[in-house]
């Protein structure tokens, strides 16, 4: 076995004080330990320059230690005060949104120098595209239920009914959200606490995430900014369900929303696994209808509860017109010609395209079929012609679909985190399209595949940043690459 290399600094499990001098990408907080065998780099996530915080060492090497935070202790002195609950989905919210976005420009161009190894990545930047919405910007929200919360008083785990977040740093732990967190829908959030309350009054028991037992496990709601209404879903597990009514719920929901409730449905979750996602298990309508209507750029969207979709629907439509402005710069590579939209979703971003060019065929492709079944359907439902959708593995599409080599001008990517695999990569290189519009979630994992993009003769001319998650540490890129 490799010998582990030590370092003369810090050990796996050390609870640690640290202040954060710098910021990497990713919203990873850089705090540096200086002793007699001289300075040793320490990665704490979610964190800012001059914050003191408490964190626990993960992972460590000789080099560096990455941590998991457990709270801030002092705030910097850019944060300012705001009006909302703190959760840990929005690590930044008292940071003003333009340092937030000073921090997400300079460490995303940093980071296509030293990956992408793009050295004029300066001259080549476009835009920083801010989200609409500074707050309240989300369409989907899911709450966990939990036996365990947290006394912030006493810093310690209590034993009581819990439906809101989970504590930072921790699985078991969940913490009420009592009122608006700046993220969701404003009037929902402030009345979470009275759906604990009715939730708790029944006598049934929240999930214990260490026992593995109890009734209540998530409440998920969904809001269509287009219309106003909220979609809702509650996943229990099934034992207790007899005892449980649903239909006094459903009422006690229009109740409090009135006719913004556009319906409700009831998910049984039996896995003893607290990360099954809060869809899975058998899916019942008990009140209203299964979906709600979004609009994009003029289109429209019917969204169920399972379906994937934009999760900031105003700043999508400015990050959707930022791919359709470098696709169409080059009419001629568009007009009568095949576009290719890999990893297409639902298909929004193709049928932005073929509602705005003429004569272009968009192929779209990818590897959910429910996600194929609904691009199909929302093609129809905006009576868009000249769209084909394709269910299948975007590397194995290219060699059964031979007839589009050379036939393609104009390649649309928009991969998941992880990026593309190397070996697809190489099949799309191979399709020798002239030009390449790369979205990304994930800057990071889009570096590295500029690299080998470079490398079979393309050239980065065009990168944008869009603030598609304000207050956190994620940032989404357009990036256009021609021959």
């Amino acid at each position: 076995m490799p010998r582990r290399e030590r370092n003369n600094f810090v050990k796996r499990g050390q609870i640690l004080e640290l202040k954060i001098e710098d910021y990497a990408f990713g919203g990873k907080g850089i705090a540096r330990i200086r002793n007699e065998h001289g300075e040793f780099v320490v990665f704490v996530p979610n964190t800012l320059p001059g914050q003191l915080v408490k964190a626990q060492v993960k992972k460590t090497s000789k080099k560096y230690a990455e941590c998991k935070l457990f709270e801030v202790l002092e705030p910097s002195e850019d944060e300012k005060d705001v009006p909302f609950q703190e959760i840990p989905g929005a690590p930044y919210i008292k940071l003003p949104v333009k340092k937030q976005h000073t921090y997400k420009y300079e460490s995303t161009l940093q980071l296509f120098k030293r990956i992408g190894k793009v050295e004029n990545i300066e001259d080549l930047f476009d835009e920083f595209v801010s989200s609409p919405n500074d707050f309240h910007y989300r369409n989907k929200m899911e709450y966990g239920f939990s036996a365990i919360g947290y006394n912030r008083e006493q810093k310690t785990d209590v034993d009581e009914f819990t439906l809101g977040f989970k504590k930072r740093g921790t699985w078991w732990c969940g913490e009420n959200l009592d009122k608006d967190s700046g993220l969701f829908d404003k009037q929902f959030e402030d009345n979470l606490i009275k759906i604990r309350e009715y939730c708790e009054a029944t006598g049934l028991a929240p999930w214990h995430g260490p026992k593995r037992e109890g009734f209540f496990r998530y409440f998920v709601v969904r809001k269509s900014f287009k219309t106003n209404e909220l979609l809702f879903n509650l996943v229990t597990t099934s034992p207790d369900l007899p005892k449980f009514d649903l239909n006094k719920f459903a009422n006690f929901l229009v109740e409090l929303f009135g006719d913004r409730v556009a319906g409700f449905l009831h998910t049984i979750n039996d896995e003893t696994g607290d990360r099954t996602i809060a869809t899975s298990g058998s899916i019942n309508l008990i009140y209203g209808k299964d979906k709600i209507v979004e609009e994009l750029l003029d289109l429209n969207f019917e969204i169920s509860m399972k379906s994937f979709f934009q999760t900031n629907p105003k700043c999508a439509e400015k990050l959707y017109s930022k791919v359709v402005e470098y696709v169409l710069e080059n009419k001629e590579a568009v007009d009568n010609t095949v576009v290719m939209d890999l990893f297409c979703g639902t298909g929004t971003i193709g049928q932005i395209v073929a509602s705005k060019s003429e004569n272009a065929k968009i192929v779209g492709v990818d590897i959910v079929k429910s996600a194929i079944e609904d691009a199909k359907k929302n093609a129809k439902r905006n009576n868009i012609e000249g769209l084909e959708f394709f269910a299948a593995d975007v590397g194995k599409f290219l060699t059964e679909h031979p007839q589009y080599k050379n036939k393609i001008r104009t390649i649309i990517l928009d991969p998941a985190r992880a990026g593309i695999a190397p070996k697809t990569l190489k099949k799309i290189i191979n399709l020798n399209a002239e030009r390449m519009v790369y979205v990304s979630c994930n800057p990071a994992t889009q570096a590295r595949d500029t690299e080998q993009l470079m490398e079979a003769g393309y050239q980065l001319k065009k990168i944008s940043l869009v603030d598609q998650f304000p207050h956190t540490a994620h940032i989404e890129t357009v990036v256009l690459f021609e021959k």
